[in-house]
Parts: structure tokens; sequence; C-alpha cells
């Protein structure tokens, strides 16, 4: 039987082609699926979720493939279906409808609303039919059209009373100017959640969260606090340890399901991929532990091979599933195993990763072990040989050599899927990782494939009026870029300028604030609008203050309002960031470790921020001495300046006041809007550094 496609076929989202020979009669968000439900008097069935999604692909199998549940949402409802990463607008407007109606979200996120766009009905994934206490997806369509027949002025109560109360909360109370105690506050709130034990904060299912590190990493920095490094590294070194690390590819999966780390949920996205870079090669930078260094080498080997567009730019994302099992990739057999190794190799590996004949991996869905082994360290490996009084060359040969012979087995396997979309905002965030790492860490490449990035999105993404498409997918860029695209970007530009000092990343950065601060900057309330104000198929505009996984849109465009007043001495930069501060600051005080981002930037306005120039022939031997000097120190908020000696820069005119001095490459340090006279002696600069 030859299965007809349906709307969601014209589409260019991985997702929504997936969902394309659904018998369910989708509609693309537009303007047609709103019409037709105003036209038929009927509400809109909105699911939303993305293309790596393990539970989108199991509801999909269960229920939008199923003629019933399409029958039932073909006469009575207007079926929407939503990419949440080309869409994350409205994704987000939706997802806090679900969070306020049930405490809880996720994707598949379903939504059902009236034609005016005003949720009444919020879920994650559905299943099929009743059972366990929760309504199946065929009850459930049956019980909302009998509420929408029977109970009508009820429903469109209660959405506008929901939609009135979401937009409200976007709304901003100014506070006074923030003070310095919030930072104590925010430490305290984090070492307040902490797993001694395992490492990580909260409770299962556990997410990395990086920015928590890299928050921790510069509170310790500034208050020489030993807590809060020991938090990073006993935490990194656990998740570079556990199962949510693979260690064959390199690379994390999204979040582990247990306290241990050991039990991951298997997808792999860019931007935990960025964050983490960026909180290892910090550590590394911090501690100069080898453990996170190679971690970090070995995450850029992965995303060079697996997750980079051939001509710049990096992939969104990489499915948990593959031959429809969830993880079967990453998972093996003892019997397999011992297909590939030798019975050497079989004695240390095993040991070393906790491979049993009953298996090791406790299967999520049904919590059984199904003699599947997933790749683990229960304890370091060099411990491991000390307790064993194992030969340490032998055995760490012999393991290497296994990995290796797995890794081309597991090469021969079905690969999952991988969203060859790129989003600007992730990309940003990867920009902004590998060009900080490539300062840190001699990592051949880096820095190429930093710009390459970033010269992809300059050439390909921007719009006609100087703006950015949010997304590239199919040799087409489209869909206007909502605020994370320019923040993350931003900073991303920030950071490559740090790195290569080239003086047009600067100046692109400071050219996207100033299109942002037009078009997103909301003028009563301060702060940025998720979407821009020419973006108009949205039930409001809303804004997002807090950190989850990545950081929120705003967070990052403060700590740019402040970045590019240091670099560019443009004090309306210093405004708007002043104004966010006050207008974000009761939030920040409400929910402490939601806002961590945003408390790095605050760090800057508080004085533990400096500023170098740096005055010389940038090719000389002298010169790249001092850059390695000032990149060799952990200093996370010290800001590098490039003056040319030979022509004026006319991009920077301000840093024409700086030149060498005697001829020598020389350095200005500035702290507090003060500079202080230059110096070129090398032991000099050195002692310098160090106290800054």
């Amino acid at each position: 039987m030859t299965k007809v496609p349906n709307r969601l076929i014209h589409e260019i989202s991985p997702y929504l082609l997936q969902h394309a020979y659904n018998p369910v009669d989708w509609f693309p968000w537009s303007e047609e699926a709103f019409q037709k439900a105003r036209e038929e008097d009927k509400p809109i069935f909105l699911s939303i979720g993305y293309s790596t999604c393990h539970w989108c692909h199991v509801m999909e199998k269960e229920s939008f493939l199923n003629e019933e549940v399409a029958r039932l949402l073909n006469q009575n409802f207007v079926s929407i279906k939503v990419d949440r990463e080309e869409r994350p607008d409205i994704d987000s407007i939706y997802m806090d409808a679900c969070q306020f109606l049930t405490g809880g979200g996720g994707w598949p996120l379903t939504i059902v609303m009236t034609p005016e766009k005003k949720p009444f009905f919020a879920d994650t994934y559905i299943p099929l039919t009743s059972g366990f206490g929760k309504i199946g997806l065929l009850e459930f369509l049956s019980k909302i059209k009998e509420v929408w027949s029977s109970q009508r002025q009820d429903v469109l109560k209660a959405s506008e009373e929901l939609t009135t109360f979401m937009e409200s909360i976007h709304k901003p109370t100014p506070s006074p100017e923030p003070d310095k105690e919030i930072i104590p506050e925010l430490f305290n709130e984090l070492r307040n959640t902490f797993d001694s034990l395992h490492g990580g904060f909260g409770p299962a299912p556990k997410f990395p969260f990086p920015i928590n590190h890299l928050f921790l990493l510069r509170y310790w920095k500034i208050f020489h606090e030993p807590t809060a490094l020991n938090m990073v590294t006993k935490t990194l070194k656990k998740i570079r340890m556990g199962g949510v690390y693979d260690h064959l590819g390199s690379g994390f999966h999204r979040y582990a399901t247990d306290l241990a780390w050991r039990v991951p949920h298997f997808e792999k996205m860019i931007y935990d991929q960025a964050l983490l870079i960026l909180a290892y090669a910090e550590a590394y930078h911090a501690t100069q532990e080898p453990l996170f260094k190679n971690t970090v080498e070995d995450m850029y080997g992965f995303i060079l091979n697996d997750m980079t567009h051939p001509e710049g730019g990096f992939y969104t994302a990489i499915d948990a599933d593959s031959d429809g099992e969830e993880g079967s990739y990453y998972l093996w057999t003892q019997k397999e195993i011992q297909k590939i190794l030798s019975d050497d190799e079989i004695a240390y590996f095993n040991e070393a990763y906790s491979i049993r004949p009953e298996g090791n991996y406790f299967d999520a869905s049904n919590g059984k072990k199904n003699q599947k082994n997933l790749l683990f360290l229960d304890k370091p490996l060099q411990t491991l040989i000390e307790e064993k009084e194992w030969d340490k060359d032998i055995v760490l040969k012999t393991i290497t050599n296994a990995l290796k012979k797995l890794i081309e087995a597991r090469n021969q396997r079905n690969h999952p899927f991988l969203d060859t979309t790129i989003l600007v905002g992730w990309n940003g965030l990867m920009i902004a990782a590998l060009a900080r790492a490539s300062r840190i860490i001699s990592i051949p490449g880096a820095q190429k494939t930093a710009s390459a990035a970033a010269d992809f999105i300059l050439n390909h993404m921007k719009t006609p009026e100087g703006g950015l498409w949010h997304r590239y997918q199919a040799n087409q860029a489209d869909v206007p870029a909502i605020l994370d695209d320019y923040a993350f970007f931003i900073w991303g530009l920030i950071e490559l300028y740090q790195a290569t000092f080239k003086s047009s990343y600067l100046i692109e950065a400071d050219q996207l604030m100033r299109y942002t601060l037009e078009h997103f900057w909301d003028k009563d309330y301060h702060g940025f609008y998720l979407s821009a104000d020419f973006t108009d198929s949205l039930p409001f505009r809303k804004k997002e203050f807090y950190d989850g996984v990545t950081p929120s849109g705003n967070s990052v465009a403060f700590l740019d309002l402040i970045l590019l007043n240091r670099f560019f001495s443009d004090f309306f930069y210093q405004q708007k960031s002043k104004e966010m501060a006050k207008a974000f600051f009761n939030n920040l005080k409400t929910y402490p470790t939601a806002h961590l981002f945003f408390g790095m930037g605050l760090l800057y306005e508080f004085g533990h921020g400096a500023e170098v120039i740096i005055a010389g022939d940038l090719q000389s031997k002298a010169t790249q001495e001092i850059i390695e000097i000032l990149n060799h120190e952990y200093h996370p908020q010290l800001l590098l300046l490039y003056a040319p000696s030979s022509v004026q820069e006319k991009n920077l005119p301000h840093l024409n006041f700086y030149y060498p001095i005697d001829g020598k490459p020389t350095l200005y340090f500035c702290q507090n809007y003060q500079c202080q006279p230059g110096i070129n002696d090398i032991e000099k600069i050195k002692n310098r550094v160090k106290i800054l």
C-alpha cells in the first residue's frame, strides 16, 4: 500500500519530515492552520518535539501512526507539528504553559489550545492507552472533544487567564542596584545542593550543568574558596568516568538517569559538548589536571569528525536511538566483546569497564538488566592498577588497543540519526568554547575550526537587513533568529577575537548587538524579548530569565553588553547592562542557582575583571611570548585587546593611543576604567599577570 504524505512533506525540518507520512493531517505552524480551526470551530492539537528525541519517536510509533488516533485528530482537531529547534520561540511559550499546568515539562510537548493560540491543556508524552493512573491518548482525545463541546465558556475563560498570567510574568519588577552579597549567596546555594558522593547537583536525573562549574571556577579564583574548586573537579572527574561519557567515540550524552552518572539518556547535543568543552578547558587551566586536557582534546576530535559541516558550522544533535532502540549503538553483550578482543585484552578491559555476563546496563524503560553492557569506570584506572598491582605500561597499552578494536567494530553498526541542521545560537556556544580552549590548550586546528564556523554564519546566515537567520538546512538559511542566536553568537565572536585578534569579529559583534538592541530590547521594562519586534505569529512576546542546560539569552546578552563596553569604551553599552542588572536582580535573589551565568556577568560589574591591551607586532616572537604568558595564567575575567604597532587600526580607533615603548611589545593593564602605564619587561609582565 502506497503511503500518502501530509503537508509536512514540503518542510525542510528533519523532525517535521519524520512525520510527513503519518496518517494524521498535520499542519506546520501557519496561518492556514489557525484559519481552518476558526472556520471549523475546532481546538488546536499542538505537538512539539525534535528530530533526536527518543520519546518523540515512541509517541509517533505508538500514536501518530495509529489509524484510530489519526481519525480522532482529523475529525475533531486541527493538528500542528512544531520542531522546537526550528521554532524555539513557540516551544518556549507553550513549555511555560506545561510547567504552570503540570509542574513539569519535556518533549514531546503536547498542548491543546484555542484557535487564538491560547492553551488550556498541556502534557508531555502521552501513551496510546490508559493505564497505571495515566490517561491514554485515545481516551484523552475523546474527553477533550466532549469538553470543547459542553464546557466551551469554561475552557475559553481558563485559556484566557493562563495566557494573561504567562504574559504578565515576563515584566520584571525593577530593583535597586544589585549588591555584592548576592555572589556568596549563589555559591552557598550550589554548595547546599552538591552531591558530595557522586558530584553534580541535586537528585536524578542529573545533568552536567557546565554553567555551575564556570561560575564556581570564577568564585574560587576571585574569593580563594577551595570548596568551589573541589566541587568542580569532583564532578568533572565523575562524569568523565561514568556512562554519560562515550568512552569509545568521545562526547557526552545529554544526562544521567541515576545519581552515579552511569546510565545515560543517549542523545548527544551540540550545546552540551560546547559548554562541557569550556568547563573542562577552564578546569584544566585552573588545575593542570591531565584528564581534563585529554577530555577537551578527545571531544574536539569527536566534534570535528562527527558534528562539523564540511564548509564550517556545527550540526545540532545525534539521536539516542538506532535500529529502533535507545542506546543500542553504545551497548555490548559480553559475547560480542569476546569475539573482538583477545583473552589478555578481555581480562583487563572487563575489569576496568565493569563488563558483566548478565550486563551492567539497566534499561530505563523497565529498570532491569538485559545482558547489555555500557562502558563506564567504577574507579579511576590508575587506582585500579595500583589495587590490582598490575604493570601500568602493559595495562594501559592493552586497554588502548581494546578500545581501538571496539570503536572499529562499533563503526560497522548502523549509526544513530545525525541532525545536520546548523543553528546559529548553538554554533555560537561552540565557537566560544573552541576559541577559549584554543588559548588554554594547544589543540591543532581548534582555532581554525571556530573561525570557519563563524565565517560560515557570517557568509551564509546574515539577512539583507543586517540580522541573522536562525537555521541552515538543505542549503537554505531561513527562520528569523531569536535572542539566543544573537547573544550566543556575539559571545562566540568576542571569544574568537581574543583568540585571533581579527578586529572584524569584534566589529561584527558590535553591529549585531546594536541590531539586537533595536529589535529585541524592551524599552519599558528593560532586558530582551526572546523574539524580534517583527515576529507576528506568536500569542505574545516573552522573556526568558532563567539559565537551564544552556544559559538564557538575557544572561549571555548581559555579559555581551559588559564586554562590549570594555572593548569599545562605549558607555551606551554600560547603561544598558546596568538597566538589565536592575531589571533582573529580583529574579536573581529569588532563584539564585537559576541565574548563575547572569552572576558571572555581575562579577565584572563588581570590579572582578580587567583588560589588557597588547601593543606590538603580532607576528613577532616577543609578542607571541607575551600572549603565551597571558594565556598561561587562569584569569577567566581578563579581556585581551590588540593594538597594532605599524598601521593604525581604523576599525578600533580607541586603540590608537596604545603603542610599543622603545620598539618593544608593550602591555597596558586596565581595571575599573583606569589604565596603568605600559610595561615591556618580560619579568615584570610575568609578575603583573600573576597578581591580577
